[in-house]
Parts: C-alpha cells; sequence; structure tokens
C-alpha cells in the first residue's frame, strides 16, 4: 500500500506520510486519491496565494489538510467532514507528520455555512448527490457573489446534470480538463441564498414508526431491505442494554426500544447526520429520550468501558466511501465481542455472498442463521 504523498503548493515541495482509517493493510486502499492532487495542482498553476482561512470539505483521511497545513503552518483551516473516521484520520495524520493541530478547527456539516464567508474553499465530490446539493445550499447562505469553490472529482461522475445541480445549489459551475482521470470544477457563488433542502420523512406502518432522513444518511426515502429484514427477525428476551451498532436513521433503535421496553439504547454511528438523524427519530416517535444515548463513533472506540451490552444489532456496510471493503464490518465485530457481555447476542443483517458467517465463527466460536431471504441473510453469534 502506497502511502507516501507528494504534492507542490505555493512554490514549495511536500512529502507526506498518509494512512488511512482505521489502519487498513488492503494494498489498495489509499488515504487520498487523484482529485486530492489534482487540486493542489490546479491551486498551484491558478498562480493565487494560499489565503489565510481556508475551509475544506470532504476531505476524507487528511490529505488536502495536511498539504495546507504544510505548506502554510500559519493558515485558520476548517476542516468539515461528516464522518467520525475523516476526523479521526485528519488528526492522527497530522499527528504522523508533526503538524500543527491547534490552527485546525474541525466540524460536522450540519451547518457548514457558518464558517464559510471570507475563507477559501476546497470540496471533494461526495458519493451522495443528495449531500452535496444540501452542503452547497448551506454554503449559499453566507457566500457573496463572485466567491469561488474547488471541486474536486473523477472525470466519470462529471455530467452536465452535475453542473445543473450545482448551479441550482449556489452558482454556475465550470470543470477543468482531466487530468488522471479526475477534473476539478470550478463554482463561483451567485450571492443568492437558496432554502435548506427538506429533511426527507416517511412512514413504516407496519411497525407503527416514522422516521425523518438528513441529507448524508443510507436510505433517504425508504426502509432499506435488510433494515426491514432484521425488524420483522429481533431476537425474544429480556434484554436491559441494546446497542444499535451503524444505526444509520435509528429505524432498528426504535424497533428495539419498541420490543425492549426495559433496555437502554445506545445508538451509535460513524456518520453525524446519522446519528442527528437517529435523535430526531426518537423525539419524533415520542420515545422517552432517558432511554437513549446517541454515540458519534468510528464504531464504538471510544464507548466508556462500563457500557456491557446482552445485545447488539448490526446492519454493517460494505464500502467507505467509494471503496469495496470488510474491514469495517470485522471492526464492527471485534468491537461488539469486547462490549457484549458473557452470553450475549450480536444480531446481524448483511448481503448473503458476504460471507459474514466465516468471520463470526472465526471471532466468537459459533453462528446461526437465523432467517433469510433471496439476497439477506440474519446471522447471530453468542459471546
Amino acid at each position: 500500500m502506497t502511502t507516501r504523498f507528494s504534492a507542490f503548493l505555493s512554490g514549495n515541495p511536500c512529502e507526506l506520510d498518509l494512512h488511512r482509517f482505521p489502519t487498513t493493510s488492503d494494498p489498495n486502499l489509499q488515504a487520498w486519491d487523484a482529485a486530492d492532487e489534482h487540486l493542489l495542482k490546479y491551486l498551484e498553476e491558478s498562480n493565487a496565494d494560499l489565503a489565510n482561512k481556508i475551509l475544506v470539505i470532504n476531505d476524507s483521511f487528511g490529505a488536502l489538510t495536511c498539504a495546507l497545513a504544510a505548506v502554510k503552518p500559519d493558515a485558520d483551516i476548517v476542516f468539515a467532514a461528516d464522518g467520525r473516521t475523516a476526523h479521526l484520520g485528519c488528526k492522527a495524520n497530522l499527528a504522523a507528520n508533526g503538524l500543527a493541530n491547534t490552527n485546525v478547527d474541525y466540524q460536522d456539516c450540519t451547518d457548514i455555512g457558518r464558517n464559510a464567508q471570507g475563507r477559501q474553499i476546497l470540496m471533494k465530490l461526495p458519493k451522495n448527490l443528495n449531500f452535496l446539493a444540501d452542503t452547497l445550499s448551506q454554503l449559499s447562505q453566507t457566500l457573496k457573489a463572485g466567491d469561488v469553490i474547488l471541486l474536486g472529482a473523477k472525470a466519470k461522475h462529471i455530467n452536465q446534470s452535475l453542473l445543473a445541480l450545482i448551479a441550482k445549489a449556489v452558482g454556475p459551475a465550470t470543470a477543468s480538463l482531466t487530468w488522471k482521470k479526475t477534473r476539478v470544477i470550478t463554482i463561483v457563488a451567485d450571492g443568492s441564498p437558496r432554502p435548506a433542502p427538506k429533511p426527507s420523512m416517511w412512514d413504516v406502518p407496519e411497525h407503527g414508526l416514522q422516521v425523518t432522513n438528513l441529507s448524508n444518511v443510507f436510505a433517504a426515502s425508504k426502509l432499506d431491505i435488510g433494515a426491514r429484514l432484521m425488524m420483522e427477525h429481533l431476537p425474544q428476551g429480556q434484554f436491559t442494554s441494546v446497542i444499535d451498532l451503524g444505526c444509520g436513521n435509528g429505524a432498528l433503535g426504535l424497533k428495539a426500544a419498541q420490543s425492549y421496553p426495559d433496555a437502554r439504547l445506545y445508538l451509535a454511528d460513524e456518520s453525524a447526520m446519522a446519528v442527528e438523524s437517529a435523535r430526531r427519530n426518537w423525539a419524533l416517535n415520542g420515545l422517552d429520550t432517558s432511554r437513549a444515548e446517541f454515540i458519534w463513533d468510528d464504531c464504538l472506540s471510544h464507548l466508556l468501558s462500563e457500557v456491557q451490552a446482552d445485545l447488539v444489532l448490526c446492519n454493517p456496510p460494505f464500502h467507505q466511501g467509494e471503496a469495496i471493503t470488510d474491514h469495517i464490518a470485522w471492526q464492527m465485530f471485534n468491537d461488539a465481542r469486547r462490549v457484549l457481555k458473557p452470553g450475549g447476542l450480536l444480531h446481524i443483517v448483511g448481503n448473503r455472498h458476504l460471507g459474514y458467517h466465516i468471520k463470526l465463527k472465526r471471532l466468537f466460536g459459533n453462528c446461526k442463521t437465523i432467517a433469510s431471504n433471496g439476497k439477506f441473510v440474519i446471522l447471530q453469534a453468542v459471546k
């Protein structure tokens, strides 16, 4: 796996050692991509001076932030990302390269416009276009006419519909020539504030629930098939401490609150918008807030040691950003085993082809199939 990142910025060479977070040995996964390189190359070739105040959005593991901090150590940088792993990865990479962390202000993307005015803005294209439209609409609230956003993306993702979406959300956009299969989009704000997109909302009548989603949450307008199967096959028992790991909008946690009236619930996700959606859904469905804790974390890395669960529910992702990977599921299973009481259950749903039963048998020494359909399977392991 390549960890050496090279860039040239403000007339200065920049050599960094960068790692993904959490660390992986997969040789195909590195902590930056060609769009990061292209953004920095574009800045250098434009002969524009780096600003003293910079906003970096969707910087997956801090490659852009580290390069900027290396060549302009006194710059006031705002790092904005929805993912907890992005925040932790940026902090780890700054520290590993001996770069100061004190000038970097970390925030999620739920109120991104408040720190945008007067800043040079660099951004990576997110996978979720609803999230992109939301982010740009937030920026439109404070940007003045003529303010510029530089957006790096793979060339294959740039088309006229994307440019039209950007223009609708903040102002006109043009794309550069292709370099290493990437392009840089120059967005010029038109100074007209846009209304924030409304969170989606829908009913789950068979479970008596109502669900709302912020823009960067999986399954934006309906209950996904895996979660639906899981909600129909929750384990029976007198559970008192239940974790919804990778909670998304919190639908599984809501169903668990209905099914286990004496349980305290912990709803954890690495997406800040997911955690906020789960919090809103808890209130929306009239549940007692004293029964729940909402946790923005890298799996369960920072869960208090005194929390010992007798049930962990998990619908694990098999991607990190655009990278297909199973290391997140493996970390989830390990974290679940660590926090479970002896005799506690890990109850998961996943695509049949992913072979999670092999991992669970290796880790727990046991695994049984609870239910399945043509695409998904529910598995259970006992600590």
